[in-house]
């Protein structure tokens, strides 16, 4: 007997593969804390989530859940820089252009490492489109 999915329990998703997936997932989850941001979510067709539609309604979201967004973001940042650090140092070449490789992680603006904008859920969600196509 299949039990029915209460309201509020966690569903445990399939790991994406993504260098980023734990990421991804963060950042859902804090989105899902808003209520009108759930909201947009659930009604919204692949095709608005993909075209960056849905991206703007980051503007109406609470300040608490923007916050906690920033803060993830500066986690995410820090995490590419540390791989960044390790490559280099197995590589031992000063001559590694750090912008260069920044622009490889497409998941995030790499320009603003310190607030999570519509830009950054638009570019999460073209990466994440991108992969799956």
């Amino acid at each position: 007997k299949a039990e029915g999915h209460v309201e509020g329990e966690k569903v445990e998703n399939p790991d994406t593969g993504l260098y980023y997936d734990e990421y991804l997932r963060q950042v859902i989850d804090v989105l899902e804390t808003d209520k009108h941001f759930r909201e947009k979510l659930q009604t919204a067709d692949i095709e608005e989530i993909k075209s960056g539609k849905l991206s703007r309604e980051l503007d109406l979201v609470s300040h608490h859940v923007r916050t906690r967004l920033d803060e993830l973001k500066r986690q995410e940042v820090a995490r590419l820089r540390m791989l960044i650090k390790a490559k280099m140092d197995s590589v031992q070449d000063t001559g590694i252009d750090h912008q260069a490789l920044l622009k490889q992680f497409e998941h995030l603006n790499h320009q603003n490492p310190d607030t999570f904008e519509p830009k950054d859920l638009d570019m999460l969600i073209k990466a994440v489109s991108a992969r799956n196509e």
